[in-house]
């Protein structure tokens, strides 16, 4: 089950809405709602939570690079909107990695027959290389699959992201790391919008 909520910061405090991520698939998405609540380009979190499993935070400030903080990366990796919030800079990953396996996928059927070639005894030898090649393209792409148990695995466990995202808002990088379930709770209490978000809950 997931819960997702964002706080847009005002000259008057802040002000909370509940959010519907059925039509956000990338993180460019999930920006264009935070920017779309902004308030003079003021701060805006966005805080997604898969219960008993992570939390993350997105954090938008006007036209800067977004922040991001994941609880437990390893068990965000099995998750659709976890991989999001997982890019390859947090990663620490080569950007287009994932599109280069795709590429390779597209050159192979799944038959292990490549596009044009004659099925038959006479393509056995050609076939058997390319069911090599097929099998390679899927040992790489389990490291690539955010849904896949292998690429999870892969994902360290614990904390990933800037520890120091809420910092000047008086969550500590430790106070971070303590947080567990309810997590938004606590954070909307060191924000003084405990009261705004439980009018949306």
């Amino acid at each position: 089950m997931y819960f997702a909520a964002l706080l847009a910061r005002t000259e008057d405090g802040w002000e909370a809405s509940d959010t519907e991520l059925d039509d956000v698939e990338t993180l460019s998405d999930l920006m264009d709602l935070a920017q779309e609540a902004s308030v003079d380009e003021d701060t805006v979190l966005v805080y997604i939570e898969q219960e008993d499993a992570w939390f993350g935070i997105l954090r938008v400030d006007g036209e800067e690079d977004p922040r991001i903080y994941v609880s437990d990366a390893s068990a965000a990796a099995r998750s659709s909107y976890g991989e999001i919030l997982l890019t390859d800079e947090l990663l620490g990953r080569e950007p287009g990695a994932e599109d280069e396996i795709a590429a390779l996928e597209e050159l192979v059927d799944l038959d292990g027959t490549e596009d044009g070639e004659p099925d038959g005894p006479a393509a056995s030898a050609s076939s058997t290389t390319t069911d090599r090649t097929t099998a390679s393209a899927r040992d790489a792409d389990t490291d690539s699959d955010p849904h896949s148990d292998s690429d999870a695995d892969s994902v360290p466990a614990g904390p990933i992201g800037e520890l120091g995202i809420l910092a000047d808002f008086g969550v500590s990088e430790k106070d971070l790391l303590t947080l567990r379930t309810d997590a938004l709770t606590e954070i909307a209490d060191a924000l003084g919008a405990a009261e705004v978000l439980e009018a949306v809950r």
